[in-house]
């Protein structure tokens, strides 16, 4: 692989060397810091751009500790910046975790390549002098990082922690919880860069114009404009594409390189979306019918609000074709199926009650197919998970604005819906350890507290879902974390308090270097009816 692609690289490249500056100054989220990437670096740049600052945050701590052996102080953050985006050039041109590419010395003409390029750049971004500096470090690391060598099998977490840039107090954790095989296998897997994937959602045709199917309350009582920013969905609704790489996983591919104008074509059409396939585990406990009402508890950014009606539509379907007719779940009013403005407390506008009710007809029509309440804090995250639900076809999606932690109750019955609920899911925040691979700095924001404090955040959210639990419904409490205490011992500790009212039935814990795909947990609970 050429360190240098192709293309304008000087841009990509200075552009990186800044967003690697701030983020060493202010260590801002990752994704936050990509949105400041200028709209003038488009196409092969700005994917570039991106790899570059991924993979150096990626391996900081590496390249940190190949650098403090090298530079005894340590440079103003610009000078660093370059050094380390240089610094994952080289190690991107052919150092592996196993040492030099083919077992001897790195390729001269690559390093000559990398030394050159963060020369000239450092001439802009620094200075003259800074750039000579430049020139002598890079050429001095490429050394000191080709001479590596993977610790041993039973190499101390400080010795791993620094190999493959890690905090040490975290892989010591993970030494105490899952042993050496396991830890190794795991820092491996969050050293590679993770593939997209996609969610290609159900054949079914998207809904008729005019059809109330996919209608999103905003928790005012105003409708979601259509017309949001959402295009129609495509007309020719149909198989996923061949360039789509099939996975294990039924209904998710990974999509190559190259592909992105058809991509984005595919999903402003809504007949795919971006999604790792550890998203279904929690969906599958769920199993979600046709025609319940479905509540999704921290629902923000809406993923498996989608997929929780598109698991509806496809129950529909098949029970559609086999003539067994639907399970009819959620028939718990009779009123019209769209709620008003005034229903929802607010004031109606003109003209909403002859765009808003529906018929009667209309209305167990709706009911049929399902409902989706999605439920999550007003804040930035919700324009993203009101586009979402936005794309929702063949189920109602309704948004309610509101603390989960909070009187739910009291917000349901303001919008004339179910107090009580036959599925209820809930994703709550936690460390993200099993989403390293793709949110590369959450292994730098992590402190040690941060385990317990979700925890019991976690426990305070999970009885609060537990209370909008019908009596013999179901509720599944879901993580991307990997560790014990925010899966098993949040359960544990949920049992002890409510295990008169609530039986763990089922779970699934994936662990991504043996799932391969991101971590998660995933825990189903019955209430006794």
């Amino acid at each position: 692989m050429s360190a240098v692609p192709p293309g304008n690289p000087a841009a990509a490249w200075s552009e990186a060397a800044r967003l690697v500056g701030r983020w060493l100054d202010r260590r801002e989220r990752i994704d936050e810091l990509m949105e400041r990437l200028p709209r003038s670096l488009t196409g092969i740049e700005r994917a570039r751009c991106q790899h570059l600052v991924f993979g150096v945050v990626r391996h900081e701590g590496r390249l940190n500790a190949a650098l403090g052996r090298l530079v005894p102080r340590p440079p103003r953050l610009i000078l660093r910046a370059i050094l380390y985006v240089a610094g994952y050039e080289l190690l991107e041109a052919g150092l592996h975790p196993d040492g030099p590419a083919g077992g001897g010395a790195v390729d001269s003409g690559l390093v000559a390549k990398v030394v050159h390029h963060a020369v000239e750049r450092a001439k802009t971004l620094a200075s003259p002098a800074e750039a000579r500096l430049v020139n002598a470090v890079v050429r001095r690391l490429a050394g000191a990082l080709a001479a590596q060598t993977v610790p041993p099998r039973l190499a101390s977490a400080g010795a791993l922690a620094e190999y493959f840039s890690h905090p040490e107090w975290l892989v010591g954790r993970w030494l105490a919880q899952f042993g050496a095989d396991a830890t190794r296998a795991l820092l491996e897997w969050n050293q590679q860069p993770a593939p997209v994937y996609a969610r290609w959602r159900t054949a079914e045709p998207p809904p008729e114009r005019g059809s109330p199917s996919g209608f999103c309350e905003s928790a005012g009582g105003t409708p979601v404009p259509r017309g949001m920013g959402v295009p129609p969905m495509s007309e020719n609704w149909g198989k996923p594409p061949a360039w789509l790489a099939p996975t294990r996983w039924a209904s998710f591919f990974e999509v190559p390189s190259g592909r992105w104008p058809e991509v984005e074509s595919l999903l402003a059409s809504g007949q795919l979306y971006l999604q790792d396939p550890s998203a279904r585990l929690a969906i599958e406990l769920l199993a979600p019918q046709a025609g319940e009402t479905v509540l999704d508890l921290c629902a923000a950014p809406g993923g498996k609000s989608l997929q929780i009606a598109d698991a509806q539509n496809t129950v529909r379907a098949q029970s559609d074709s086999t003539g067994t007719g639907l399970r009819h779940a959620s028939e718990q009013t009779e009123q019209t199926s769209l709620v008003t403005p005034a229903a929802m407390g607010a004031p109606a506008a003109e003209g909403a009650e002859q765009t808003s009710l529906v018929t009667s007809a209309a209305t167990k029509n709706q009911a049929a197919k399902g409902r989706v309440v999605a439920v999550d804090l007003p804040g930035d995250r919700l324009p993203r998970l009101r586009e979402n639900l936005a794309r929702v076809r063949g189920v109602e999606a309704v948004l309610v604005e509101a603390d989960v932690a909070g009187p739910l109750a009291v917000a349901f019955a303001a919008r004339r819906l179910p107090v009580e609920y036959a599925a209820v899911l809930i994703d709550v925040p936690c460390s993200n350890t099993g989403v390293m691979r793709h949110r590369v700095d959450v292994k730098w924001r992590l402190q040690e507290g941060d385990f317990a404090r979700h925890a019991r955040q976690q426990l305070a959210l999970l009885g609060a879902a537990a209370r909008c639990v019908a009596p013999g419904g179901r509720l599944v409490y879901s993580t991307c974390s990997i560790d014990p205490e925010e899966n098993e011992h949040v359960v544990a500790a949920f049992l002890r308090r409510h295990g008169e009212q609530f039986t763990l039935e089922a779970q699934a814990v994936g662990r991504p270097w043996e799932a391969g795909c991101d971590g998660t947990g995933a825990f189903r609970l019955r209430r006794k009816a």
